[in-house]
């Protein structure tokens, strides 16, 4: 390893990280507020790759991955658009028709560089983002009589929420044999605003605390551990789970999150198999499990919401379930430059109808995602990778505060185009 190679790397990955808090990363594909991969190669393969990694981002999802990338740069942007939906009868607090929220285009940067240390051993570091959790309604004109001259969708202007995630990852692995063992001390940077809810301070315990406060930040740490077993020369199994992110709370919305303003970001596991089928060909399958339940801002039914105050010790929530996510992917290197993906997942919803209403701040609803893309060997050094997803449109159906209908909506589209430099 040459000091040059280092510091390029270590500065290309400050750069990456503020980048990502300025460029919108508050909504991707999700499963919840989880990405469906991280890197270009992860997304154009719907997330799975758990066992077969192939560049420096597979440090996200496993980084026992590490010892098998060599040394290794990958940079990549996502254009992501979010087309989300509300429709309500207009006989309760919402007005009648269809809103869609506004603020639909959105740039995910991600970076990480890897190293090896000797034939046994690498190191890497990874710096990516979070997001589903974004909403932008507009301040559309209200009956006077439905809002007393107030506007939007709860009397409060132009309403919404926006979180955005950033993590820096640091790992190191090292392989025994048929086996490698990867560890990953993960750290945690959120921002969080929240503004237009004035028609919910009388349910908070805080109220000065609940909306238009601006951003907010919040900060955590959690790590992350992996394996993988070469079964036999062409079959991998992966293993990797990442503990609870514990993160300071959010302060300015202690009137709006259960337990005062606490957010951890909930703990994840990954397994999944990789298949070289045939010459050139490797399909994969993975399982993953999204701990949402853990965390009680998210987890805690809305249902609570008027008998017990938002902001206080068990206070509503999101109304979360775990997330169980089914990942299918296939690779077929077509010529020695060319490299061919699909991929397939389905999650479960994390969303039941009786919180449809509180989760039209965030309405993180779809559960099917189908993706492409291409990895091209433009010299012995440079690659690029393309990915592209599309998330068919989510529907859940509910009622609001005042029992009457209302349906929420979300599909997805998401461009990803990423380079890769071997050292």
């Amino acid at each position: 390893m040459t000091i040059r190679h280092l510091v390029g790397g270590v500065s290309a990955l400050a750069l990456a990280a503020t980048a990502l808090l300025g460029a919108g990363s508050a909504a991707n594909a999700t499963e919840g507020y989880f990405q469906t991969g991280y890197g270009t190669i992860q997304k154009a393969q719907s997330g799975a790759g758990v066992a077969n990694p192939e560049d420096a981002m597979s440090l996200s999802v496993n980084p026992a991955g590490l010892v098998s990338i060599g040394d290794r740069f990958n940079a990549a942007f996502t254009v992501f658009s979010p087309q989300r939906d509300v429709t309500a009868n207009g006989f309760g607090m919402l007005p009648g028709g269809t809103t869609t929220s506004e603020s639909n285009f959105f740039l995910m940067p991600n970076m990480a560089y890897s190293r090896q240390i000797d034939a046994q051993s690498a190191w890497g570091v990874a710096v990516f983002g979070n997001g589903g959790m974004n909403t932008d309604w507009p301040g559309m004109a209200r009956a006077f009589a439905a809002c007393g001259g107030g506007t939007g969708l709860f009397c409060g202007g132009q309403a919404g929420v926006n979180l955005e995630q950033m993590f820096v990852s640091v790992g190191y692995a090292r392989r025994m044999g048929d086996f490698s063992v990867g560890v990953a001390p993960v750290f945690a940077i959120q921002k969080f605003r929240a503004s237009g809810l004035a028609a919910f301070t009388g349910f908070s315990a805080s109220p000065t605390n609940l909306t238009n406060n601006g951003d907010d930040w919040s900060y955590g740490a959690g790590v992350r551990a992996g394996l993988q077993w070469n079964v036999t020369p062409g079959v991998r199994f992966g293993l990797s789970g990442q503990t609870p992110i514990w993160s300071t709370k959010f302060d300015r919305y202690s009137g709006l999150f259960a337990d005062g303003g606490s957010f951890d970001i909930p703990a994840n596991v990954t397994a999944g198999v990789a298949w070289d089928a045939m010459p050139g060909v490797t399909l994969m399958a993975d399982y993953r499990h999204i701990f949402y339940a853990s965390v009680p801002a998210i987890a805690n039914t809305s249902a609570t919401l008027g008998a017990v105050p938002l902001g206080a010790s068990g206070g509503p929530g999101f109304g979360w379930r775990d997330v169980d996510v089914f990942a299918f992917a296939a690779a077929w290197k077509v010529t020695a430059d060319a490299t061919l993906r699909v991929g397939y997942s389905h999650n479960t919803n994390p969303v039941r109808s009786q919180d449809a209403f509180f989760n039209i701040f965030a309405p993180g609803i779809v559960t099917d995602h189908v993706s492409a893309g291409m990895s091209y060997q433009l010299n012995k050094n440079s690659g690029i990778d393309l990915a592209v997803a599309y998330v068919p449109r989510a529907r859940l159906d509910g009622v609001d505060m005042f029992g009457q209908p209302i349906s929420l909506s979300m599909e997805q589209y998401e461009v990803s185009l990423g380079y890769s430099y071997k050292f």
